[in-house]
């Protein structure tokens, strides 16, 4: 059981009384059978198909379903899940594809972010954390990763706009705009209510 409202579109799994276990997401952006797919908060692999780490089974609105992974359901293991869904004007799971242009791809969200988190998803690549208590103006170009305790990065490659209703890509940067490539994300609102001001 999850004790949403609704269906989870983003599932963060870990093991919490074993060592060496990665973190397992799911995410409904990945494919059309997202059930059948995984993909490791702490790495940088692509997404994968494998029936034993979701049983291939699609979240509901009540449960989500775990197979025999280790990484999801060792005997004995304790484990914490993170369970997310859109919520209007709060929070956004979802999906969007590159167009390899420093005039990058618009992605609406419905408000302002403060945060969103992005991954390529057909190869190995890092995830990308984008937040306003960092970057406090637009243009943004700091960023932090997952898969590494490194410090936080400037670069003027990984350029973005965070806007009243979503967030603009500013460069062709391959690990948030290649031409033709799906990207998943998770965005939370700077201001979580209904309707918020641009910045």
């Amino acid at each position: 059981g999850h004790g949403l409202s609704a269906a989870p579109e983003m599932l963060i799994v870990k093991a919490r009384s074993a060592g060496g276990e990665n973190w397992r997401v799911y995410h409904s952006g990945i494919a059309s059978d997202a059930e059948t797919d995984f993909i490791d908060l702490n790495l940088t692999n692509a997404a994968a198909d494998a029936d034993h780490i979701w049983n291939d089974t699609a979240p509901t609105s009540s449960v989500f379903s775990i197979g025999e992974d280790g990484g999801v359901n060792a005997d004995g293991t304790t484990y914490v899940a993170y369970c997310f869904h859109s919520v209007d004007g709060y929070s956004k799971v979802g999906s969007y594809t590159g167009n390899g242009n420093a005039d990058g791809t618009f992605v609406h969200t419905s408000f302002a972010p403060a945060y969103v988190l992005s991954k390529r998803v057909p190869t190995e690549d890092r995830w990308v954390i984008k937040d306003v208590a960092r970057d406090t103006f637009n243009v943004m170009d700091l960023l932090l990763d997952t898969n590494s305790d490194g410090a936080e990065i400037t670069d003027s490659n990984q350029y973005v706009d965070f806007l009243g209703n979503g967030f603009k890509l500013r460069s062709n940067w391959a690990e948030t705009n290649t031409d033709g490539d799906k990207f998943i994300y998770i965005a939370f609102a700077e201001t979580p209510f209904k309707y918020s001001n641009a910045r």
